[in-house]
């Protein structure tokens, strides 16, 4: 039986991963919706159909009635954050209540990718950034949906994601494939003080099924999905031996996340890889 899905933010690094893999199940329709703020085309993969504009506009641009929507297509920086409120505001806030409207017509279940900083220095980094807070009200907008509206639902967490597709440069870049360009191109690893700060760094992969899993068998709050080592930044950073400089502390910089991966495991999920392995196999590589 065939199954129609939608994942707005289909074209960033997670959505176009999720959408690669959803789209080898040839029982799955598989559709993207992404505004292309960090999502790229060059991201676009086999037997998807892709829809370009924002999720605060889905009901006009979406003329059909899925199955189930993976909801990851939202504004996704803590540090940049304060100077994009604007953006933040109209991808997290328009954007939530566009999509939560829509799937309550439609009758279908919505898994919500939240943010980890809702759990980040035990509760407090909730309200740390304008991206923590509109991801942390989020998840009680969904909660609330689906006790007014009886819409079935799933809110995932997910922990410093890397891997292949990874944002490696620009103001968006993520660290791990940021410290990869910069070891590439001889140039210091640059760390935002004071550097203790400790990361649970997953890799795509274990992400991708475990957001499958959730969507597929999940319901409620708090499927995290992360990986249960933690690491300061600076420790990140001397697993790839090279030189480092220490950047002036940030705004909305939390320094602990509680992983909460119970739930999730609970359904037969575990992490498989390391970030440890694969730093060595991009050493061994030659960053590439």
């Amino acid at each position: 039986m065939k199954k129609c899905i939608l994942v707005t933010g289909g074209a960033g690094f997670i959505g176009s991963n999720l959408c690669e893999c959803l789209a080898q199940n040839k029982n799955n329709e598989v559709y993207s919706l992404d505004n292309y703020f960090t999502g790229s085309k060059e991201n676009h993969v086999a037997h998807v159909t892709y829809i370009e504009g924002s999720t605060s506009d889905i009901e006009d641009l979406v003329n059909f009635s899925p199955d189930m929507v993976y909801h990851l297509g939202e504004y996704s920086r803590v540090e940049q954050s304060f100077d994009d409120i604007e953006k933040v505001w109209q991808f997290n806030k328009d954007g939530i209540f566009a999509v939560l409207q829509f799937v309550r017509k439609h009758g279908c279940k919505i898994l919500y990718a939240g943010s980890s900083t809702k759990f980040g220095d035990g509760g407090l980094g909730r309200s740390a950034s304008p991206y923590a807070w509109t991801k942390a009200t989020n998840t009680e907008l969904v909660m609330n949906y689906g006790a007014w509206f009886n819409i079935p639902y799933a809110i995932t967490y997910f922990y410093n994601v890397y891997g292949n597709r990874e944002i490696q440069t620009g103001k968006y870049a993520t660290l791990i494939a940021l410290f990869k360009e910069k070891m590439k191109n001889n140039e210091p690893l640059t760390i935002v003080s004071p550097g203790t700060q400790k990361r649970n760094f997953t890799h795509i992969d274990d992400i991708i099924n475990g957001l499958i899993l959730v969507g597929e068998n999940g319901y409620g709050d708090e499927f995290g999905i992360g990986s249960p080592e933690a690491f300061s930044i600076k420790e990140i950073a001397q697993m790839y031996e090279g030189e480092i400089q220490m950047l002036p502390e940030r705004k909305g910089n939390r320094m602990t996340a509680d992983v909460m991966t119970a739930k999730t495991e609970a359904l037969g999920w575990k992490p498989t890889r390391t970030i440890k392995k694969y730093i060595e196999e991009l050493r061994n590589n030659n960053w590439q």
